[in-house]
């Protein structure tokens, strides 16, 4: 079993790895998906598009939506709440994206959470929508760590509270029916 001090160390490591990449490609693509995904903008515009084509796009913008809600919910006001985590520290991220970051609290990354959230929610009602959600949501969950807003096991923690949130979204209204039900009569 890994100790929690390796578990650290592996996560400075990689931090520092993924941050240290500098093609072209990463300096022009990462921070337009960023300022894309910015207040969930990202997986509004994919939910829009998804619903013009109506019937199962609708269903599956419906889902994404309560899924990307759901998982932000849970990742904001519930986890950051719970544990407060520095962002990484600037010496780990050799590029000027470092000086704007949030001041909230590292844990979980909350994107991550927003982009699994819709991704996983919408793969379930139309699983070809959601595996070209899936292109963005991974690399916006590289960008995070990239930029040095998060650590890798912040966005893995993200990822978790939205594949939960997806999860739930599914799980939910099938179960409050027969739990109304129950209670009313």
């Amino acid at each position: 079993m890994i100790s929690l001090t390796e578990l650290r160390r592996a996560d400075l490591r990689l931090t520092r790895r993924v941050a240290a990449c500098d093609s072209p490609w990463t300096r022009r693509v990462l921070p337009a998906l960023e300022s894309s995904a910015q207040r969930t903008k990202l997986w509004w515009g994919a939910a829009a598009v998804l619903a013009a084509t109506g019937g199962r796009g609708r269903r599956t913008a419906v889902a994404g939506v309560a899924g990307m809600a759901l998982a932000e919910l849970l990742a904001s006001s519930v986890c950051k709440q719970l544990y407060d985590r520095c962002r990484p520290p600037e010496h780990l991220i050799p590029h000027p994206d470092v000086a704007d970051r949030p001041d909230s609290s590292s844990f979980p990354s909350g994107h991550t959470a927003a982009a699994a959230g819709f991704t996983a929610a919408a793969a379930a009602v139309w699983p070809a929508a959601g595996a070209v959600s899936a292109v963005p949501a991974a690399l916006l969950a590289v960008e995070r760590v990239h930029s040095g807003a998060h650590y890798p096991t912040d966005v893995a923690a993200g990822a978790a509270v939205g594949l939960a949130s997806a999860w739930l979204v599914h799980r939910i209204p099938r179960r409050l029916p027969p739990l109304l039900l129950r209670r009313l009569l």
